[in-house]
């Protein structure tokens, strides 16, 4: 048997030491530079049936298409999106759980609801704007308002008593109809459906309240069925989806909200995997086939990302603080 120097045989430990620390350490490495190589769960926090479900697939298939690995979505409603949002916030960093967010769950909420994981955007990761989208304002199409103008002379000769639901309490669709209430000195109710904006236009239809403020997406299929007339879409101009909609901002209560869905992760993403998140969603929501499909349902196409949605969603707090204020002051 051939005996090695000592000082040898103490190298040739020290060296195999440095080697499996090294291999150690690239593992976590390496598994982000390979990200991804399982199915990706994409959360949506509302319900199916509204306006986030057909962007939220959208999104998810051609995230499909360019990551190579199937990307399941699941719909976790409840408490005004916050339960499905805060599954995403608190999910494992590792890139395989990321969701949709909107302006109100985001930005909203967290002046409402105490003991939320998120209080801004600096706890969760910013990843892509899909969209914008105007809420609408529509009746039964047997009511007897056969324009906004009319609704609103009932709402002004009756505080308290026009109903209109909508898909979540303080939602943005909530949010708008109160922001009305604040600039035209009316005292429109909302009722919020937990189920989303499905629930809450069933609810119309149904006769259980007046009206109901919700979006396209969801209420198109009911528009053009002859069930549901629309009043109103609460954006500056016409909208090119619904173009008998009266724009708000021919009215003087022009400030209002539309909904902006943005796709957000956990905080702490390894970089390879953030910056591979960020380039692939860069590629979609520039893409042809997601214009083409934002234009087709009635989506407004606005992409931001990164810290550009970051800083977008930071804009609206001031504006929500406003509209709480007059809740508050209205209580």
């Amino acid at each position: 048997m051939i005996r090695l120097p000592s000082n040898f045989r103490l190298m040739a430990w020290a060296g195999l030491t440095l080697l499996a620390a090294v291999a150690g350490v690239s593992q976590p490495s390496r598994a982000a530079d390979e990200w991804p190589t399982r199915d990706i769960t994409f959360y949506v926090p509302y319900a199916p049936g509204g306006s986030t479900d057909p962007i939220s697939r959208k999104y998810a298939e051609l995230l499909e298409k360019q990551l190579k690995v199937k990307v399941i979505v699941e719909n976790k409603p409840g408490a005004s999106a916050t339960i499905g949002t805060g599954a995403v916030i608190r999910a494992a960093p590792d890139g395989y759980t990321i969701g949709l967010g909107s302006s109100s769950s985001l930005a909203y909420q967290p002046h409402e609801m105490k003991g939320l994981v998120w209080k801004s955007a600096n706890d969760y990761q910013s990843i892509a704007k899909l969209s914008d989208l105007p809420v609408i304002l529509a009746v039964p199409a047997e009511a007897r308002w056969k324009t906004l103008d009319d609704f609103l002379a009932e709402a002004r000769a009756n505080p308290r008593k026009l109903k209109v639901s909508v898909s979540g309490l303080r939602s943005v669709n909530d949010i708008a109809i109160q922001q009305l209430n604040k600039l035209a000195g009316l005292r429109i109710v909302t009722v919020p459906f937990t189920g989303g904006g499905g629930e809450a236009t069933l609810a119309a239809l149904g006769g259980r309240v007046d009206g109901t403020a919700g979006f396209a997406p969801g209420m198109k299929g009911q528009i053009d069925a002859g069930k549901l007339r629309v009043l109103a879409v609460f954006q500056e101009g016409k909208y090119e989806l619904l173009p008998d909609a009266k724009p708000i901002g021919e009215t003087p209560w022009k400030d209002t909200f539309p909904v902006g869905y943005y796709v957000i992760a956990p905080n702490g993403l390894p970089k390879p995997v953030l910056e591979k998140l960020l380039a692939v969603s860069k590629v979609i929501v520039e893409s042809e086939e997601f214009k083409s499909f934002l234009r087709t349902n009635g989506y407004t196409w606005d992409p931001k990302l990164g810290d550009d949605m970051k800083k977008e969603l930071a804009g609206y707090d001031s504006k929500f603080r406003d509209v709480i204020k007059f809740l508050d002051d209205d209580k």
